[in-house]
């Protein structure tokens, strides 16, 4: 037992380290930083920036308490807490593994706190801050369950991860063949389900998100309510930072195209969302920001108190 323990830690640890120098293995020279950081001021109105709104609109029911205060983990140089900063959020800390990129981006102006976190082992309190937004880092975690346990700990009001959706509970026939060509030979699952297991350059497995998963945290934790809201915006390719967002590119087009094919699959059920916006809430939101969430597409999932724990200590 103990061999397989110290096992894991050697893994998570060379998962930590391998995820901890990504950027700077990419960007070793302060100059290569610097080019990174001026380039996000620069692509606004391409094909990249017009994708990245998509998920971050998502949060525009959160962003109108400018005075609310914001963690972003997994945020390599900021760009997320640039975000935020842009839509006047006064109190926004930009986190990553490492710091290194975090400390450039915050001398060149781009960000203003930053703060090295591991998401599994935050050196927060509890209840310190009001959000903590997770965007495309969650599926990189080695222990995915552990930095959410982590996040509901140090937020006040909730918790916002942003992912891919993992396809298998909303695909019924996809679900059929599993279960059936599990009787006979395991392995020819994945013929059928190619990135059944698929991993990262980085080294992660990539940790897809449910909205069932969800359900099950807030259920065992006691908490109030999810909110869940699906949306298609995977279609990133290289060199999109230089196409404009216009519908004179060929490029824009066939993207326009093709998310209205998968938006109308995703709508009526055929096909699921590529992702998913989760909110996960540590205490029942005012009406004003259910309205606000209900009119930005999130669906909103009240969980049942349990009945058997009555009188609980706060």
């Amino acid at each position: 037992m103990e061999n397989n323990l110290q096992r894991q830690d050697l893994f998570n640890e060379h998962s930590y380290s391998l995820h901890a120098n990504w950027y700077n293995n990419l960007y070793p020279e302060k100059e290569q930083k610097v080019k990174v950081i001026n380039s996000l001021n620069k692509y606004k109105g391409s094909i990249n920036h017009w994708l990245q709104e998509l998920f971050f609109e998502c949060l525009t029911p959160f962003t109108k308490d400018k005075n609310a205060k914001w963690l972003t983990l997994g945020d390599a140089y900021g760009h997320d807490a640039r975000y935020l900063l842009d839509q006047n959020i006064h109190h926004v800390t930009a986190s990553d593994l490492d710091d290194r990129f975090l400390k450039i981006a915050h001398e060149q102006e781009f960000i203003k706190d930053f703060s090295a976190q591991n998401a599994e082992s935050l050196t927060l309190e509890d209840d310190s801050v009001d959000y903590i937004l997770c965007k495309e880092s969650y599926h990189h975690f080695p222990r995915p369950y552990a930095a959410l346990y982590e996040m509901i700990r140090v937020a006040r009001k909730a918790i916002i991860i942003i992912e891919p959706q993992d396809p298998i509970s909303k695909m019924p026939i996809l679900l059929y063949l599993v279960n059936l060509l599990a009787r006979i030979n395991d392995k020819k699952i994945n013929k059928i389900w190619k990135n059944r297991f698929s991993y990262k350059r980085v080294g992660n497995f990539v940790y897809k998100v449910s909205e069932r998963e969800f359900e099950k945290f807030a259920a065992a934790l006691n908490l109030p309510m999810i909110a869940i809201k699906k949306l298609n915006p995977n279609f990133w390719f290289p060199g999109s930072e230089h196409i404009k967002a216009d519908k004179k590119e060929k490029a824009f087009r066939n993207i326009l195209f093709r998310k209205k094919i998968r938006d109308f699959f995703s709508r009526w059920g055929i096909m699921p969302s590529q992702t998913l916006s989760i909110a996960v809430f540590k205490n029942m939101p005012n009406e004003s920001l259910k309205k606000s969430l209900i009119d930005e597409g999130y669906r909103l999932i009240e969980i049942p108190k349990n009945p058997y724990i009555k009188h609980l200590p706060y």
